[in-house]
């Protein structure tokens, strides 16, 4: 890895504030880059190292050559995009440095992702999962049923739950502080049932967990945090047999918090504000789902909606 390379890398860990996930991606990203250039000679002659590529010599048309490259390797148009935005960045940052005059891959055109609504879980589905009895003397089942309620209570992301603090959980006031993309905090209001949920799962850690440190707030019973494999599969099967399997995740539980609150007349505002989405577009989407319903519901119910 050549300094540039690692310059740009502190360039967006620390100065763009990416986070640690959408760094390692494009760490990837541009690496993988730089092999095909060497290996195409573009930017460098034959038998070059990937460290050697001149990038002032690379062409839009070279760019466009690993873009067909990596569609002939069967890459997603989603992947595809993403590693562009990589390229992007990476060339920008050398056009801030006046390392180049031209960003070659600011002109580089991808196709458009076809727009997906985002899954969610229906009022009805979610009561029968979160009101299922459960142990409330085990200490795991009281764990995992917390951890479901949770994304599904707040909207927050796995990544935010996973680095939940216990000291940044408050149950006199019923708040949770968590640190989200680019290392944004933001205040999350919670109600009374989670509130007693919390305070049962703290009871039980505390006579689990004995002598261990617990300064995240979920824990396994050695006191070590949990990780997004033991959350992902907490909520897997919580919500197995009772959704389709395309919406066992953590983040459709977001989805689902965020579509129930809109169908119950909350603010579009309050709502992005609650999720910690920097754009008010990114929240619009969920109304669009609240309009998919509204028209579905419309088509089932009234006897004009159906042409006889």
């Amino acid at each position: 890895m050549n300094k540039l390379f690692e310059d740009f890398i502190k360039y967006i860990r620390c100065e763009l504030n990416l986070s640690v996930h959408t760094v390692s991606s494009y760490s990837v990203d541009i690496s993988q880059w730089l092999q095909f250039a060497a290996a195409n000679a573009l930017g460098c002659p034959k038998g070059s190292r990937p460290d050697d590529v001149d990038h002032a010599a690379v062409t839009v048309a070279d760019l466009r050559l690993w873009v067909a490259y990596l569609a002939s390797e069967k890459y997603s148009q989603r992947s595809i995009r993403h590693k562009v935005q990589a390229l992007r960045a990476f060339y920008r940052f050398m056009v801030r440095r006046d390392i180049l005059s031209v960003n070659p891959a600011a002109d580089l055109v991808t196709a458009r992702l076809p727009k997906s609504l985002p899954s969610h879980i229906r009022p009805d589905e979610s009561r029968y999962c979160l009101d299922e009895p459960y142990c409330d003397s085990n200490f795991e089942e009281v764990r995992n049923h917390l951890i479901v309620t949770m994304f599904y209570s707040t909207g927050m992301r796995a990544a935010e739950l996973v680095g939940l603090l216990d000291a940044n959980v408050d149950t006199r006031r019923c708040e949770l502080k968590v640190l989200g993309k680019r290392n944004k905090e933001r205040i999350i209001p919670f109600g009374k049932e989670l509130q007693e949920m919390i305070e049962l799962y703290r009871t039980l850690r505390q006579q689990t967990v004995v002598g261990a440190s617990t300064r995240e707030f979920f824990v396994r019973p050695g006191g070590e945090p949990v990780y997004y494999g033991l959350v992902n599969k907490a909520v897997h099967s919580m919500l197995d047999g009772r959704v389709s399997s395309a919406r066992r995740s953590p983040h459709v539980l977001r989805h689902s918090c965020a579509t129930d609150m809109l169908n119950n007349g909350a603010d579009l505002t309050a709502v992005q504000r609650l999720l910690g989405h920097a754009s008010l577009a990114t929240t619009q989407i969920y109304t669009h789902l609240s309009i998919r319903d509204l028209k579905n519901n419309y088509k089932l119910a009234h006897p004009r909606a159906q042409k006889q």
